[in-house]
């Protein structure tokens, strides 16, 4: 016969999945299965100072969320005054005095490869640091959760209202109005995501007037029941089966990491206190479950590093709170590294290395490509050429023996101001140029393009004495701003059709 002990370890090793503490954080059931079934998570309110520090990132991130779209930037009477526009219709990216065009998309490739950089970073320091704080998915699920707590109570109360008929307890009014709730801030998400991509006064209007785009009103409804959905119902699941971070983040910390931990030797042996009893061969863990109580993915911190941890610290705060009220020192539960707990078995003192070769690594990489978007952004210009030489045919020979090219080429000005700009062509001896549409002044050929325009041309450029010349003659078209000499070129070659190579 196995005793209850072995029992349990027994059915553990059939059915590793399978974790005691989500049962304990649902307090619906502690029955065990095979595979086991989706459990509500109902975390209970805790005070602390790390659930004060993670009010006041949710509101201060909620914020900038909401308002940032409303905020103006004066770019001149040819551009639009939102200070963060993405402009589909115009192909620009607005963000206060930075203008992105769809040429210059490596600076959009660079900033996220440079949040990628910084991610790994702050995770090989801090671990899911990110998760707790700052990913969408835990700000959107903090404010659900505030909600129902609002409408249906805290944890005991919800468990006791989720196990009561419809009939009793107004649980039918609770329900509607924490789904009603739940569904106003879902759709005023979606609707301030729509505002990234309109003048924000303009398109709030028109939601509303039901004069917006068809597109805008299916993205709302896309954005309103995903937040209402991940937020509201899956929540931990996603943090646990959705997001690919906590199974990439593992190879980004080590054993100096700063990590949620349990103070194993401290807490050890753990179990039930009584007041007035003594400490002595005991650890501080008094089993009381606060911890698994408050988490909001249902896990016992206790049992180690574990793939559903967000690193929220929550479960510091109410083992610190468990702490005082037993006159034993704060801290059992802490930001620490797996190597200090050895140290500190060993004798030692504990510390801290930030400094090591990943985040030295990490570190240099951010610092490389913040140098490269910086000096890209300092030194890129506000005027680009692009040559597209015709193909069909490649080269013409006209009735006075002269061979002529045409080519297609496109300007792009990027300043504020109308420009007006010389073209010519260099490293080509004897080239004449004829652009159509377009007549020579004092024997130059001046193209204008106005503000924020691309305008293309079309020109032909031919030679008259070809013989001397190789098939392939390389040379650059060169354009020159008249107000304030700056200038842009771009290699293109002539095709001769004398066969000399």
């Amino acid at each position: 016969m196995l005793n209850k002990k072995t029992a349990q370890t027994k059915r553990e090793e059939v059915a590793p999945g399978i974790k005691k503490s989500r049962w304990k954080a649902s307090g619906l059931s502690t029955q065990s299965d095979l595979y086991q079934k989706h459990v509500k998570v109902m975390p209970k309110r805790v005070k602390g100072i790390y659930r004060r520090i993670k009010w006041l990132i949710l509101f201060i991130l909620l914020g900038i969320y909401y308002l940032i779209p409303f905020i103006r930037w004066d770019r001149g009477p040819q551009a639009p005054n939102q200070a963060v526009l993405v402009d589909f219709a115009h192909s620009r990216f607005y963000f206060f005095f930075i203008k992105i065009w769809p040429q210059e998309v490596y600076f959009i490739t660079g900033l996220l490869i440079l949040a990628a950089m910084g991610l790994f970073l702050v995770t090989a320091l801090f671990g899911r640091i990110w998760c707790g704080y700052t990913c969408p998915q835990t700000v959107w699920t903090d404010l659900f959760v505030a909600v129902e707590r609002f409408f249906e109570g805290d944890r005991n109360a919800r468990i006791k209202l989720e196990r009561s008929p419809w009939t009793k307890n107004n649980k039918i009014l609770k329900k509607i109005g924490k789904h009603i709730t739940w569904i106003l801030i879902a759709m005023a998400t979606g609707g301030a995501w729509i505002l990234y991509f309109h003048d924000a006064p303009t398109i709030v209007k028109n939601l509303f007037t039901g004069h917006a785009p068809v597109t805008s009103y299916v993205f709302l409804g896309i954005m309103t029941f995903t937040t209402y959905a991940l937020a509201g119902f899956m929540r931990e699941q996603v943090c646990t089966y959705m997001c690919p971070w906590p199974r990439i983040q593992a190879s980004m910390i080590d054993e100096e990491s700063l990590n949620v931990t349990y103070r194993y030797d401290r807490g050890e042996p753990r179990g039930p206190h009584k007041k007035g009893a003594s400490w002595e061969g005991r650890g501080d863990c008094i089993d009381c479950h606060q911890c698994i109580a408050v988490c909001p993915t249902g896990i016992d911190i206790r049992d180690g590093a574990q793939l559903e941890c967000i690193g929220c610290a929550l479960c510091i705060d109410a083992c610190n709170g468990i702490m005082e009220k037993i006159n034993r020192p704060k801290g059992l539960i802490a930001y620490d590294t797996d190597v200090n707990i050895q140290r500190r078995l060993k004798g030692e003192e504990p510390r801290f290395n930030l400094v090591r070769a990943r985040t030295i690594i990490y570190a240099m990489i951010v610092f490389v490509i913040s140098s490269v978007i910086l000096y890209g952004l300092a030194n890129r210009t506000t005027i680009e050429m692009n040559i597209m030489r015709d193909r069909v045919p490649n080269f013409v020979r006209l009735s006075d023996g002269s061979i002529r090219n045409g080519y297609t080429v496109k300007i792009l000005n990027k300043s504020s101001e109308d420009k007006n700009f010389i073209i010519t062509a260099e490293d080509i001896i004897n080239p004449n140029i004829n652009i159509i549409g377009v007549k020579p002044t004092n024997g130059q050929y001046i193209l204008h393009v106005p503000a924020d325009k691309t305008l293309g041309y079309k020109l032909y450029l031919s030679l008259e004495d070809v013989k001397d010349h190789k098939n392939r003659e390389v040379f650059n078209f060169l354009i020159k701003d008249t107000d304030t000499g700056h200038t842009a070129h771009t290699e293109t070659m002539f095709i001769t059709g004398t066969g000399k190579e």
